[in-house]
């Protein structure tokens, strides 16, 4: 009886682990697509910059 209460806990904590490392992974992406998107509004602004000194 013992065992098993503690492979289910085992496994409990497994999935629990689990669901941690996807939310972590999750939190990474999403860093990682924000700072994609800050870069490409950093470049389309220095491009903006570059049109407005060709037109002058």
């Amino acid at each position: 009886m013992r065992a098993i209460e503690r492979e289910e806990r085992t496994r409990e904590g497994e999935n629990e682990r689990g669901e941690q490392e996807r939310k972590r992974e999750g939190v990474r992406e999403k860093g990682e697509r924000e700072r994609e998107e800050n870069e490409r509004e950093k470049e389309n602004e220095r491009e903006r910059e570059r049109e407005r000194e060709r037109e002058r």
